[in-house]
Order: structure tokens, then sequence, then C-alpha cells
């Protein structure tokens, strides 16, 4: 199974790979132990999003952390002067994961498109998908200094704009601003897949779909949500969806699926390794139709990816059952 390399979305996972350092697995591996891969949720009925029902980035870093044996201390909130004065005593003591933010609002950014940030886009009730982390390296009265791992090493930008950004005011799924992670420190040596094998009842919960987190009303997860957005698309799709899916959806989904088959395939799980291959495949086989609007195409590729999420839980939950997990 050949393993994508390449340019894509994943900035919280290559940020916490940063931060890691010398220690941290590849990005691919955070993006599996997080536990985007498995699931699909269409957010109020109308946005969609290829990761678990319930699931979230900040939620998603925090099991990631934990499963590699991992600690660090997380903070939130406040005025801006106390989220400036806690960032700068955390970069004295090293790098900072900073996020989300709202990466509309990063100036030096040239590569957003109109439509929005990271995602480049908003559903149809106007939600902006902007959500957006960084590594801060350095942070002054008049100046920030970061890695953004959406291609800006070394960037720079005026204090109070990283500021405006910070408090992600676009960012649904945080309730404070100014979220921070420092204090990274090693409690135990777990190898990648030891900490991908612990991570396996998780996927199976997030695939069955969660009811104990919080979601927006008329939600929906698995193949109900793929079956609804097919529907969409043959009712006809709305230019922020349709942007959504064309500049992050598709490309990010894709590629979370891809790296949870290269995963499972290296615990020598070959059931569920192919089916998130397939899910892979006919995920990303979708941005060419998207592009040039060949709808038709489109709506049977999401028919077709509908029932896989329930294949995927039947192959780690008997894989789990059978003790090789």
């Amino acid at each position: 199974m050949l393993a994508y390399l390449g340019s894509g979305p994943y900035c919280y996972s290559n940020a916490l790979a940063m931060v890691l350092g010398s220690e941290a697995p590849s990005p691919a591996v955070i993006e599996t132990l997080t536990g985007s891969p498995f699931g699909v949720q269409l957010v109020g009925g109308t946005l969609p999003l290829f990761d678990p029902y319930g699931w979230d980035p900040d939620r998603g870093l925090d099991a990631a952390v934990g499963l590699l044996g991992w600690s660090c201390e997380r903070s939130d909130g406040g005025t801006w002067e106390q989220a400036l004065a806690r960032l700068r005593a955390a970069c004295v003591r090293g790098p900072v994961l900073a996020g989300p933010l709202d990466m509309c609002l990063l100036p030096y950014q040239t590569a957003i498109p109109a439509t929005g940030g990271e995602s480049g886009a908003s559903g149809e009730g106007g939600e902006d998908v902007t959500d957006h982390y960084v590594v801060v390296l350095d942070a002054a009265d008049a100046t920030v200094l970061l890695h953004d791992p959406q291609g800006h090493p070394y960037a720079t930008l005026p204090t109070a704009a990283f500021l405006a950004s910070w408090q992600a005011k676009t960012v649904g799924y945080v309730s404070s601003p100014y979220v921070l992670r420092t204090g990274f420190v090693r409690e135990r040596d777990v190898t990648e897949a030891e900490a991908l094998r612990r991570s396996l009842p998780g996927a199976v919960r997030w695939l069955a779909g969660r009811e104990d987190l919080p979601v927006p009303a008329g939600t929906l997860g698995g193949a109900a949500a793929v079956e609804a957005l097919a529907a969409q698309v043959r009712r006809g799709l709305s230019p922020g969806v349709r942007s959504l899916l064309q500049v992050f959806g598709v490309r990010v989904g894709a590629r979370r699926l891809s790296d949870a088959a290269v995963c499972l395939a290296s615990l020598g799980l070959p059931e569920p390794a192919a089916v998130a291959a397939d899910q892979a495949r006919i995920l990303g086989s979708l941005q060419h139709p998207l592009v040039i609007g060949d709808d038709q195409a489109v709506e049977a590729g999401l028919r077709q990816l509908a029932p896989t999420y329930e294949r995927l839980r039947e192959a780690l939950q008997d894989t789990h059952q059978g003790s090789r997990v």
C-alpha cells in the first residue's frame, strides 16, 4: 500500500509534530490518532466534514497527545492582555501550539480563497470554516514570530493581528478564545504501533456514532450524513458547500483515510486497512467531478461511499473482538 506524501491541510497534526520535535511520529500517525479518519458528519444538516460525528480538532489533539504518552498544559480565555501574557510566558519555555485561530485574519496568508480560510468555504448558513493551528516561537509587544504549517516558516505579523486571529470568533467548537498548549512532557515511552493499537477501540466508538458529545441541531453522522449530502448534490450545492468540498473537504478526507489505511496495514490488519483504502479512493475520485461540475458523478460516488463507514466499523470491531488489537 503506497502512502501519500505531499501538501495538504494537516495544520494541527503538523503543528503537534513540530512541538514534539525529534520524538514525534509522522503527521500521518498523529492524524490517525486524533480519530479524524473514522467517520463523517453533516453539521447542522448542511456542512459536510469528513471527520466523525461530534469530533473536532481540539478534542482530537488531546487524544493524540495522551495516546503517544505525552502530557501538556492547555489554557484558554481571559482578556487579550492576559492571553498575550500567557503566550509570552509560555514562549520562554519553548514553542507553543496555538489554536484554533481564524485563518482569514492572518494577514501574511496569500493563498486563502475569498470564501474562507484553510478550508476556503462557508456553510449554507454562512458559518465560516476557517480554523487553523500554528506554532508560536516568540511573542513581543509589537510582533509575533511563528511557524505556520500552511507553508509559512518563520512568519511574522503584528501582535494585534495575531490576537485578533487567535480569538477565533468564527470557530464554533471552542467555548473560550486564546487556546494554547505548552509544557509538553513525555511521561512514558510509547511506540507508534502501541499508540495506534490503543486508539482502535476509540475509532470503533467514533464510527458507531457517539451520542455523548454536543452537536448543532440537525447534525447527521455516518451513512445518513453521506446520503443527505448526496441529496444536496442532486438538488444543487450552494457555492459555499461546493467550495468547501473542492478546497478542503475531499482533500483532507481522502488523505486522512489513506493515512489510516497505511497505519492499519502496519499493524497487520488487512481487512480494515482495505476498507479505509477503498474509502480514500472513492472520496479522492470526487475532486475532479466537483471542480468540473459533474454532479451526477459526485452523487454516485457519495452513494458508493455511504455504506463503507459501517463496513469499516464492522471490520475494526471484528478485529478487536478477535483479540488481534
